[in-house]
This record gives C-alpha cells, structure tokens and sequence, in this order.
C-alpha cells in the first residue's frame, strides 16, 4: 500500500453506524405523523426494503427520486398505512436521519490519524441534504479534504462515472495511489472493482464474502486499517 495517498470513505455503515440514525429518524418521524409505535418487525420491514430499492439503484434500474419515495410508498402499503404520505415523510426523513449522528468505534480516530498522511474524502450515494447534515454534524466535513456525493456528481456508485469524477476533482488518474473503504459490496468494493483501484472492505458484522469481487484489504475495525 506504499503508493497510496488518497483515501475514499464511504459514510453510512462505514464512519458513521448508519442503522442508529435510521432506527432514531424512523421513531421520531412515527411520532410525528402518528403512525403508532415503531416496533422492530416493522422497522425491519423497511430496512428490508429499503436494501432492496438502494441495490436495485446500484445497479442502475431505477431512479433515486424512485428509490426515496418509493421504498415508503410500498413499505406503507404493505403495512396498512396511509401511502399518500410517502414524498412528505421523505423530505422529513432526510432532515432526521442527518440529524443523528454516531461514529462507529474507532472511525473519527482513525481519520484523524491520518490527516496530513494522505488526502481523504468523502464518497457517498446517501442524498445531499441528509449527507450534508451529517458531515456538519459529525465534523467530518471541518476534517475531510472534499466530499462527494452521488446526487450532485450525477451518478451513483458504483458507476464508473462516479469515479471518473472523483479522480477529475482530486486531480490524479493514478489508480495506483486511490484506497476505497466501505462496508458495501454491490457499491464501495464494486466501484472499487470497477474503476480498478485498491479496495478495503469494513466488515464489522463477519459476513461471508460470495461474490468474487477482489478485496485487498478486510478489517472488522477500522482502527484496523494501517496503510
């Protein structure tokens, strides 16, 4: 890894533990629009179905206005809500889910220890306003050297495009010198795969990797990663 000097974090589920703020945002938007309590059967529903609109994103068959609406209107229907609510309680839920922000051990220290190492960004298809929430609320974006987010690059991960510009921004096409770390397969190590640079794969949970997707690095923690 001696050629590396660029560093590509994923945020949700990799810096910051992404089902805390989701499992918050859900609670507090149930309340708001009176829809009874959230008990984890049907917030597992929707995390469920959420996976399923996001990965069908990835891999390009639908839009992400479609996923962000979507995903409620069918989780709604499916449990006897009332589904006209699905555009207003997503706008809500970009605000809330920003709002609730939770490092994953070890995440904050390690990008600190980096800085003046190696410049570090940011990559993320969570939508502008919640990731702008985020990064201001965490402070990443005080630490980071520059963000980039799917909804204003134009393509999602883990899109080529995406990469392209990220290496147009950052100002090297040496793919030699870019590190990718994520907790997702079909996005941050498929993109990795496909733009042809150096993966890291933040597997906290221990899952089984099926794919044969090429991983050069695996760590359970991310005060792992030594570079």
């Amino acid at each position: 890894m001696k050629d590396i000097k660029y560093l590509l974090w994923d945020i949700d589920g990799t810096l910051l533990n992404f089902e805390m703020a989701e499992e918050a945002a859900m609670k507090e938007l149930f309340l708001k629009y009176k829809l009874g309590e959230l008990s984890e059967d049907l917030l597992s529903d929707y995390q469920n179905i959420n996976r399923k609109y996001w990965e069908a994103l990835e891999r390009g068959e639908i839009t992400k206005p479609e996923v962000l609406v979507g995903r409620f209107k069918e989780f709604f229907e499916k449990n006897g809500f009332d589904s006209e609510i699905a555009p207003s309680f997503n706008e809500d839920y970009q605000v809330a889910l920003g709002s609730t922000v939770v490092y994953n051990p070890n995440a904050k220290e390690t990008v600190l220890s980096f800085v003046g190492k190696y410049k570090q960004f940011a990559v993320t298809n969570g939508t502008t306003k919640a990731q702008v929430l985020k990064l201001k609320n965490s402070g990443l974006d005080q630490i980071l050297d520059g963000v980039f987010i799917s909804e204003e690059v134009g393509v999602e991960k883990p899109g080529v495009g995406f990469f392209d510009k990220v290496f147009e921004e950052v100002g090297s096409d040496n793919l030699n010198e870019y590190l990718i770390i994520g907790d997702s397969l079909t996005s941050d190590i498929q993109g990795g795969n496909n733009c042809g640079i150096k993966t890291c794969w933040f597997n906290p949970k221990g899952n089984i990797n099926k794919t044969n997707l090429r991983i050069d690095i695996e760590i359970s923690d991310i005060g792992d990663l030594k570079l």
